[in-house]
């Protein structure tokens, strides 16, 4: 028998079933991203958006050297039920990336844009969701409009001194005499510190998707980025000053709080997530099994406790 006999034999024995409704995909009307740019002040802002535009907001801000695309895997499990805002900050993902003459590389530049940026889209009450440089960028949001504030997410981004691993005593020496050590800035934008930020510590190194280092390496490399990210490592310093008064700010505020905290971090340890829980004694704190970057380990666990954070909150 030959081939197309046998295959015609195999049509009629084993037909295909046609296509009904219960099996054919589904449109998505509520966890499709979308993409935007917008102008802040003469500068291209890139944010991703998804959800339904008139539920509860999320905003989430990201970590260092990463953008919003780190939360691509969890935005479609918020989406399903808020709205999601994640933002690029001038400088970083897809935002645009001018020279630091024409562009001050600071936290408090960075929160002005993100926050016109929010203003200008009409967000104006949200959950700030912070990780790494989030912390800085949020906070200093949720000092100059505490009335915008739902809630607050804290993922592995610090605000106190007993978070700061070993690394940033050296770092300090950076924030004392830049020129004198640029071996701290060449750490901070290398490739093996772009892969240990994501691994360092683990025990479940196989989770990580070694594409997401090569990228942000691969970010970190055009040409103009040392010195944006050698600007903004100087003022990280600022920051550390700063704790005392976010900490006063948190015990006026109490805002609602769910801290989420990867135990094998080694640039903001452990004791800087349980710290929170003196300026607030309510907050929801859970040391997770994962990294700096919580998401890549404990991605779906994270998306629950906020999503139970979430219903919690009063409108």
């Amino acid at each position: 028998m030959s081939w197309s006999s046998l295959l015609a034999l195999a049509m009629v024995a084993s037909p295909v079933a046609p296509t009904s409704a219960g099996s054919a995909a589904l449109p998505s009307t509520t966890t499709t991203t979308t993409y935007h740019r917008v102008d802040v002040d003469g500068t291209g802002v890139f944010y991703r958006e998804a959800g339904p535009a008139d539920a509860p907001t999320i905003v989430l801000l990201h970590g260092y050297p990463s953008s919003s695309r780190m939360y691509d895997t969890l935005i479609p499990l918020l989406a399903t039920r808020y709205h999601v805002v994640a933002p690029d900050y001038v400088g970083f993902g897809n935002s645009d990336a001018p020279a630091p003459t024409t562009y001050t590389y600071t936290f408090d530049h960075l929160a002005g844009t993100t926050n016109a940026l929010l203003e200008k889209i009409k967000v104006d009450r949200y959950v700030l969701y912070m990780q790494d440089y989030g912390g800085p960028v949020g906070f200093r949001i949720m000092v100059k409009h505490p009335e915008r504030i739902r809630g607050i997410v804290v993922q592995n981004a610090n605000a106190y001194k007993e978070g700061l691993g070993a690394k940033w005593t050296n770092i300090a020496k950076y924030w004392a005499d830049r020129d004198a050590h640029p071996e701290q800035l060449d750490a901070f934008v290398g490739f093996e510190g772009t892969r240990l930020r994501h691994i360092a510590n683990s025990p479940h190194p196989e989770r990580y998707n070694p594409d997401t280092w090569v990228d942000e390496f691969a970010f970190l490399s055009r040409p103009g980025q040392r010195e944006i990210q050698a600007e903004l490592l100087y003022d990280y310093r600022t920051n550390v000053a700063s704790y005392a008064a976010w900490q006063q700010w948190m015990r006026e505020h109490k805002p609602k709080a769910l801290i989420l905290w990867g135990r094998y971090d080694p640039s903001f340890i452990a004791p800087g997530g349980e710290a929170y829980r003196r300026d607030l004694p309510e907050a929801e704190i859970h040391m997770l099994d994962a990294g700096h970057f919580a998401l890549d380990e404990a991605n779906d666990e994270i998306a629950k406790r906020v999503l139970d954070f979430m219903q919690r909150l009063t409108p």
